[in-house]
């Protein structure tokens, strides 16, 4: 045992202390001091590097939901292709800002290299078509229209190709079934823009950069439906671009379908009818220009009478919807928006803008009951009516006595409206209006929903326009100064319209009243508006807003949304007016303007009720319209610069309600050949896997009538004007 002292230990037991604790002193003032060179003097520039590890976003675009037809038959659906896409965000790292890259790629494509480069540059105020108008960050489709041995070409050369990708893509499709080309009511797609991310980031449909947004039609109405909602997997990178985590991501969901009232094999027989109408129209003669007409556009609507469901919507000229499909090229750009293109885009149905003529009648009709005049009380026809020094003469000049409200509407005499307009103008003040002036031609006309939209569900509808004293005042205000201008007593016609406008563009003359009546001078409308109005006099009166859509169906078919029929208003007249109405149009159709197109038409089994109309317009040829309805439909037709109504119009309508109810030329009827005798209720059935048993549509195949069978109108001493 150690001899040494108890005390003797205590000086290195304290040593030892003191050591530890300087050397925990020493430790923790070393991590101290790391620590404020950390977080104070080089706390910046940790920050700055920690910037560089975020989170990459990679996004799975949702498939669009599709457009169906009223069977289930897509007009609108998606199909798989290869795309090439081209990172602009990439190729501007180059020196070149990847011109050679692009260049390479046009020759593995058999593209010119200015195409391809066109398609890549971003769309401004001086940047004309092709360009890029979506996000500068997004892949930019060059062409979705790769092979297998081109992609594989840019795959495998990956390192000659940095920020091109060829992919699998799923793109839209416009099928156009049975040849119906559907158009102008389905719209086109185009990349979302950096503005429109920008508005749309706090609403509850967020656009992703990779987003395709609706332009037009279906396509722009139910977008929000139609695109679903983008998958979306988070990575957390460093700045070297590699993945070290992964947040929490969102399952792309896709869009919903939209069901329409459109039938594939209807529109078909639409679309091909209306152009028959138009090439036969360019075959016949205008007497007053002694030219062929011009026939250069048309529009036809087929209605559901009694809920407003669209059937058909045809609109010339078209286009190909599938040409926006992966970037416009120029040529077709030029094609749809140039100086000759004559605006394929406008879907005339319901933005193409005419005066009605004598389809216009039926509001000034029932205007002239509400006025205090009777339906079938006597008004005179005479083959022309003198307002002062003006003559406004009959059709051809035509006089036929003493006759009804009704016999005028058969006939189409414009000389009864005339004296019916003109009597109402004076009532009601003549130039200096009564402050209790009625103008009952201009309410009922209002009262119809003339001058209004009609409501339908597809963008960019026109109102048309009811010149009444309001307008006319709006109207002068907007045009004084450039009239008193232009305007020059005893000058050209011009020059004196301008005169005239100038002193006293404002009033409501007698001629402006008696042109109003039968559908003329400024007065305009659109095919939706008269197939809504002549839809409303077969239901009984009331005024269904138009629609398309049918129902919004999930995409495995279990949520179904439907789109009911809404109305808004009612004809203003009684049921009684109602049914002498009725009784007139049914005789347009057997013995007045239209029966020399109708002989053998079956009346007694389904009533046909028509109106023809033949509208002047000013430095043009005559606009062809033609208004009817059964007791299922109602289809209006106009031609612009067409002829006469009964005369370029009515025959293709007749055809159309023809292939609907499955007759023949004779009158007969077939229902296995009836594509509509009745309209549709039932909805498709979308299964769970969002495949669809949809019926397939051929072709539409006109009957080829016999010239020795075809039936002729009746006695020609009973019909009216062929208007």
């Amino acid at each position: 045992m150690s001899n040494i002292p108890e005390t003797g230990r205590t000086p290195r037991v304290q040593i030892r202390l003191i050591v530890i604790q300087v050397l925990v002193f020493s430790l923790l003032l070393t991590l101290g001091g790391r620590l404020w060179y950390l977080q104070v003097r080089n706390g910046q520039e940790y920050t700055d590097e920690a910037k560089n590890n975020h989170v990459q976003q990679v996004i799975q675009p949702a498939v669009r939901g599709s457009i169906l037809d009223t069977r289930g038959v897509p007009l609108a659906d998606n199909e798989t292709r290869l795309v090439v896409s081209a990172s602009r965000t990439e190729l501007m790292k180059m020196k070149d800002n990847g011109k050679a890259v692009l260049t390479a790629l046009a020759d593995i494509l058999g593209m010119r290299p200015k195409d391809v480069m066109d398609k890549v540059r971003l769309c401004d105020a001086k940047t004309p078509q092709p360009c890029w108008n979506g996000s500068p960050y997004q892949p930019i489709p060059v062409t979705d229209e790769a092979t297998t041995q081109q992609a594989l070409q840019i795959r495998e050369r990956a390192e000659d190709f940095p920020g091109i990708t060829a992919e699998p893509t799923a793109v839209r499709r416009y099928a156009a079934p049975g040849l119906a080309n559907t158009a102008q009511v389905l719209g086109y797609l185009s990349p979302v823009t950096d503005e429109e991310i920008t508005k749309a980031a706090k609403s509850d449909s967020p656009y992703l950069r990779s987003d395709q947004v609706g332009r037009s039609g279906l396509e722009r109405t139910y977008d929000k439906q139609l695109r679903g909602k983008a998958g979306v997997t988070r990575y957390e990178v460093d700045n070297l671009g590699r993945v070290i985590g992964q947040a929490k991501g969102d399952q792309a969901k896709p869009g919903a379908n939209v069901v329409t009232s459109i039938d594939a094999r209807v529109q078909a027989v639409a679309e091909y009818e209306l152009n028959e109408a138009m090439k036969e129209a360019r075959k016949e003669l205008d007497r007053n220009t002694n030219e062929n007409y011009k026939a250069d556009s048309g529009a036809v609507v087929v209605m559901e009478a009694k809920t407003g469901r669209v059937v058909a919507m045809a609109s010339l000229p078209t286009y190909d919807p599938n040409s926006w499909v992966g970037g416009i090229s120029a040529k077709d750009y030029e094609k749809l928006t140039g100086k000759n293109s004559n605006f394929p885009l406008l879907n005339r149905a319901i933005q193409g803008l005419a005066a009605p003529g004598s389809i216009f009648k039926v509001v000034s009709s029932a205007a002239a009951v509400n006025a205090g005049y009777p339906f079938n009380g006597n008004y005179p026809c005479p083959s022309s009516y003198n307002v002062g020094s003006q003559v406004f003469k009959n059709f051809e000049s035509k006089g036929y006595g003493s006759i009804t409200i009704g016999r005028a509407l058969e006939v189409s005499c414009d000389t009864v409206y005339y004296g019916l307009a003109h009597k109402e103008w004076q009532k009601d003040g003549g130039t200096k209006p009564k402050k209790s002036a009625h103008d009952w031609f201009y309410k009922t006309a209002h009262q119809f929903g003339l001058g209004a939209e009609t409501g339908i569900d597809l963008p960019n509808e026109v109102t048309g326009r009811v010149p009444d004293r309001q307008w006319k005042q709006r109207f002068w205000e907007a045009n004084k100064t450039g009239w008193c201008k232009q305007g020059k007593k005893g000058g050209t016609y011009v020059e004196q319209l301008a005169y005239e406008g100038c002193l006293e563009g404002n009033l409501m003359r007698a001629g402006d009243s008696v042109n109003y009546s039968i559908g003329q001078g400024d007065t305009l409308v659109t095919p939706i508006q008269m197939a809504t109005i002549y839809a409303a006099i077969s239901n009984g009166g009331t005024l269904y807003t138009p629609t398309v859509g049918k129902a919004i169906i999930s995409p495995d078919g279990k949520q179904v949304e439907e789109i009911a029929p809404k109305s808004h208003g009612k004809l203003p007249m009684s049921k009684a007016t109602r049914d002498e109405m009725d009784e007139a149009l049914a005789g347009v159709a057997t013995r007045g303007s239209a029966a020399w197109r109708f002989g053998g038409w079956p009346q007694d089994k389904i009533p046909m009720h028509a109106k023809t109309g033949t509208a002047e317009v000013y430095g043009k040829q005559t606009t062809s319209w033609f208004a009817s309805y059964t007791k299922d439909y109602s289809i209006v037709m106009t031609i612009s610069q067409g002829g006469t109504g009964s005369g370029a119009s009515g025959p293709a309508v007749r055809k159309i309600y023809e292939a609907m109810y499955g007759l023949n030329a004779k009158g007969e009827q077939d229902l296995k050949k009836a594509l509509m005798p009745a309209p549709r209720t039932a909805l498709p059935t979308i299964q769970p896997d969002g495949s669809i048993d949809a019926p397939k549509v051929a072709p539409y195949e006109p009957e080829q009538e016999d010239p020795d069978e075809q039936v002729l109108a009746g006695p020609p001493v009973q019909t009216g004007r062929r208007d």
